[in-house]
């Protein structure tokens, strides 16, 4: 957590910080890194540092608004799903299950080359593509709360259905899908960088991890212009890292009986 803070940050105040401009020329072509460019310039002058922050500033965008689209509609269809059972539920999950059957990064790339490439787009593209764990995740535990007491009681009451679904079942699965989207996030940072890597994300001269890796594809400079790759793709590393352990806390922290399983496990372990 205290590393992702940092990243971000730097990345939201990244036009106060940043030493120069991401698409200006500001030093010699391919520059190695000195006091007056930190991570040196890229091979048109450019300096990489600040490019580097404005790439982060993407990444995160692309991961948080991709994570929001998806995780809205397949927490929605999840929903609908396991409340209303019968032919709805055969519907929507025969749906999910056909996105599903589509190979993930084939679906990307071909939904990717059909649109034109750029930011939202991008966004758009992933966060229609990444629904259907978290439906059927919901959907799963929709099906199971839809037999307690307090959700039989509200039915009976005469609550209306909006209610029952968004004040009752919906904050009894939240724990769950905070976790699972933390997982998306990581996988849509991820695919923003390989699609842009590709030529199909983030178009020049705006500034991404993937396309600022892009440029680093020639073996002169994987071996002599280290400066130009080793930073966005460390970058990269520590962010999807950062995001997975806080996932894996968020699943300790909210599930206590795993907890306490694992704990007990460790002390029999430990006697033994």
């Amino acid at each position: 957590m205290f590393l992702l803070v940092i990243i971000i940050a730097a990345a939201v105040l990244a036009p106060l910080i940043a030493p120069h401009n991401p698409d200006e020329i500001a030093g010699p072509f391919s520059g190695a890194p000195s006091l007056k460019f930190l991570l040196g310039t890229d091979q048109i002058g450019r300096d990489v540092l600040s490019r580097l922050l404005y790439a982060t500033r993407v990444s995160l965008l692309v991961g948080v608004m991709a994570t929001v689209i998806s995780t809205a509609i397949g927490v929605v269809l999840g929903l609908i799903s396991g409340y209303f059972g019968g032919w709805v539920d055969m519907a929507i999950m025969r749906f999910t299950d056909m996105v599903m059957s589509f190979p993930y990064i084939l679906l990307v790339l071909v939904a990717a080359a059909i649109f034109k490439p750029g930011l939202w787009n991008i966004i758009w593209i992933l966060g229609f593509v990444d629904w259907p764990g978290i439906a059927r995740l919901v959907r799963g535990n929709t099906l199971s709360l839809r037999e307690t007491n307090f959700v039989k009681s509200s039915i009976v009451a005469g609550m209306p259905r909006r209610h029952i679904l968004f004040s009752e079942i919906l904050p009894n699965t939240i724990a769950p899908i905070l976790v699972y989207a933390t997982s998306v996030l990581a996988l849509s940072m991820l695919d923003e960088a390989a699609l842009s890597f590709l030529g199909m994300g983030v178009q020049p001269p705006d500034a991404s991890l993937g396309n600022m890796l892009n440029g680093a594809q020639s073996l002169t400079i994987l071996t002599t212009k280290p400066w130009l790759w080793i930073p966005p793709g460390v970058l990269i590393i520590l962010l999807v890292i950062a995001v997975n352990f806080i996932g894996d806390a968020l699943r300790d922290a909210m599930d206590p009986t795993a907890t306490n399983v694992a704990h007990a496990v460790a002390s029999v372990e430990e006697g033994i």
